[in-house]
């Protein structure tokens, strides 16, 4: 490749190219690819602290903090004390579980499309690479 080529630049286009394509998949419920997948980490976690959750998606606290006050906001999940009181809890709420069920279905076509499009090859292919980073 090219000393001219920025692999920054390049990665951020491809990943917000991709990022559209989920935005436009999730956005009959109202919500964008990173609230659903921070919305199914907590799925998968709750009850989550705040700390725990950033540790698994890579964020820091405040930054997961904001984002699950938008997604409380929504009322798709619920923030509560924690054992200890300066950690706060989340939990999916009813409305979240539905936004889940429902988002799941758009979720796979994307994948599905982006697969048929790399090909079973290149979307292992990019996984190892990306991994690689």
């Amino acid at each position: 490749m090219s000393k001219d080529i920025c692999h920054c630049i390049v990665l951020r286009k491809a990943s917000r190219k991709v990022s559209s394509y989920y935005d436009e998949a999730l956005a009959p419920l109202g919500i964008n690819i990173a609230q659903f997948s921070l919305l199914r980490n907590i799925n998968r976690m709750a009850p989550v602290s705040l700390t725990d959750l950033g540790v698994r998606v890579e964020l820091d606290r405040s930054t997961v903090g904001r984002n699950a006050k938008v997604l409380e906001r929504m009322g798709l999940v619920e923030i509560r004390p924690g054992k200890d009181q300066r950690e706060a809890t989340l939990t999916v709420s009813e409305a979240g579980h539905a936004v889940l069920r429902e988002g799941a279905p758009l979720w796979d076509s994307v994948q599905d499309k982006i697969e048929a499009r790399l090909g079973p090859d290149g979307a292992d292919r990019l996984r190892e690479l990306l991994a690689a980073l």
